[in-house]
């Protein structure tokens, strides 16, 4: 009998492994939990869908028996990343479009638009992503060319920063838009009494309410070839920051079905059946979607002179820009909204559309809160407006990328003096103690490791400038990571779900290549996430 012991415990213990009691476990790894202590593990094990244990691998090893282990041999993992503020519907169309981005004339926009429509005869011809910033002149372009290569068939190309667009004659004709017309918050560009085809702001809606409205076969192509490219570079979590409610559906259907894995929290558009919606319906939540926030729109961007500027543009003496909106709408808004859970988030570029926002905010708010109202970009703000943000718990969500996109040109837009305070990161998040990363995708590039690079060294991809962009600007590394991880989940009401490495959270994380806490800024942008993983499941991996 003595003899048969050690067998049989041989055998116990052989049963008792093939227990398991974990889907997975990463090991050999560095962790960066973004907890409240910035803890550093190398393991951590997941079940169900959810990070059950952080730790020592050796101490998980002995509790869990998982499924699968994965050995990441000494490789970063970090939360899944979460852009704040990104328009991924918009963007998955757009792969479908001409895409004009970084183009160095007008005459090249034309050929490529003209490639396109070869290869896609039918319809209205789309694109998006000029900047005539990038051209010699800079000026606007004129819709001459546009009309002697399409007679008939109509064509409409938004700027880069989606607040201005150019349209040729077809497009005018079919929209009705005639020298004179006056439109509030837009323009119309006349130049000798003639078109040139140049709309900005709420007159590029004009032209885009006659363009046929996508079906529902493209509507979720959108969404999945939008998924496809922000799974590949770590996104788990995107707000898109303006859709219609009908998108809701869509979107559910597509999750349900588990095609659409990536989460999302939607800020439905400005518009009165949407409004209905929320208040019909509350605020929808599931595992992998949220709809509780309103967004609002109070000037253009500053690339098309749109920001509303309390003085002239320093290369438009005439000229401040305008609200897209009468300051009573906002008002009414923000008061309506105030009474609700629903969060409401407006965009904001100008200083003096910041602090129209701001001061509204300020009156509905009445002090300390936790609604976390957001302003949108927040790109120039009157050094006297800045304490509105920490008096009134008023959240900056920014985009550190605009920033190193924008200081070719800025200057010129707004002189030394007001250049000064604008792209103010650091200062802005000393305001509240945190604040939100985005990118505002297609805008600028879907890679949040870009976002971690701008916000960190204040450089563009060439490394430009040498000491960085405004650098007394710069926000730490600690900092940028928390940013596109918990403070991004925290300015969703997420928190407790999300954006870190920690027991009873979802299991959204990411491996890449390096590690981008400590290899030297200048390797930053070649950074490539190596897995992605939501809720357990590996849903990229690099070929």
């Amino acid at each position: 009998m003595k003899k048969l012991w050690p067998l049989l415990l041989l055998l116990a213990t052989a049963c008792k492994k093939k227990d398991f009691n974990a889907d997975l476990l990463i090991k050999n790894a560095v962790v960066y939990t973004v907890d409240s202590a910035f803890t550093v593990a190398d393991a951590f094990v997941v079940n169900g869908g959810k990070i059950v244990a952080v730790g020592k691998a050796a101490d998980l090893e002995e509790e869990y028996h998982a499924r699968q282990v994965l050995d990441v041999q000494g490789k970063a993992v970090y939360p899944g990343f979460i852009d704040a503020h990104s328009h991924f519907y918009d963007y998955g169309l757009g792969l479908q479009q001409v895409n004009l981005k970084g183009i160095s004339s007008w005459r090249t926009v034309t050929d490529s638009v003209q490639a396109f429509a070869r290869s896609n005869p039918d319809g209205w011809v789309l694109g998006s992503g000029w900047d005539q910033n990038l051209w010699p002149g800079k000026k606007f372009p004129d819709k001459a060319l546009l009309d002697s290569l399409f007679p008939m068939r109509p064509v409409l190309l938004s700027r880069i920063d989606g607040h201005a667009a150019i349209a040729n004659q077809a497009a005018l004709t079919i929209a009705g838009i005639s020298p004179g017309q006056k439109i509030i918050g837009g323009e119309i560009e006349v130049v000798n009494g003639k078109l040139t085809g140049v709309l900005l702001d709420n007159a590029v809606g004009i032209v885009t309410r006659k363009i046929p409205a996508a079906d529902e076969e493209a509507m979720q192509a959108a969404l999945l070839s939008a998924q496809q490219n922000c799974l590949a570079v770590g996104l788990t979590t995107v707000d898109d920051a303006g859709l219609p409610y009908t998108m809701v559906n869509t979107i559910t259907q597509l999750q349900k079905k588990g095609d659409l894995k990536m989460r999302m929290y939607i800020m439905l558009a400005d518009r009165q059946e949407n409004y209905n919606y929320l208040f019909k319906n509350g605020i929808v939540k599931s595992p992998r979607l949220s709809v509780r926030a309103i967004k609002m729109y109070a000037d253009g961007a500053l690339g098309s002179r749109g920001a509303c500027l309390l003085q002239p543009y320093a290369d438009q003496k005439d000229w401040k820009g305008f609200l897209l909106s009468n300051p009573q709408h906002f008002q009414q808004i923000a008061e309506r909204l105030a009474k609700t859970d629903i969060q409401l988030n407006t965009h904001a570029i100008g200083d003096s559309a910041n602090r129209v926002i701001l001061k509204i905010y300020a009156g509905v708010l009445k002090g300390k809160n936790d609604k976390r109202w957001r302003i949108e970009h927040a790109q120039i703000i009157a050094p006297e407006d800045l304490h509105y943000f920490g008096d009134y718990s008023i959240i900056p969500s920014v985009q550190p990328t605009h920033a190193t996109s924008d200081m070719y040109w800025a200057g010129r837009r707004l002189g030394e003096d007001r250049l000064k305070t604008a792209y103010a990161y650091k200062e802005l998040l000393k305001q509240n103690g945190w604040m939100p990363l985005g990118t505002d995708f297609p805008v600028e590039n879907i890679n949040p490791i870009y976002t971690f690079y701008a916000a960190v060294v204040r450089k563009d991809l060439k490394g430009y400038p040498q000491n960085g962009f405004q650098p007394e600007n710069a926000i730490t590394r600690n900092e940028a990571l928390k940013g596109m991880t918990i403070w991004a989940a925290k300015a969703n009401f997420e928190e407790k779900e999300k954006g870190s490495i920690e027991a009873g959270k979802y299991a959204d994380f990411v491996i890449l290549d390096a590690d981008i806490m400590r290899i030297s800024a200048s390797q930053l942008p070649y950074t490539k996430v190596l897995k992605s993983f939501i809720n357990g499941e590996k849903v990229y991996e690099k070929k």
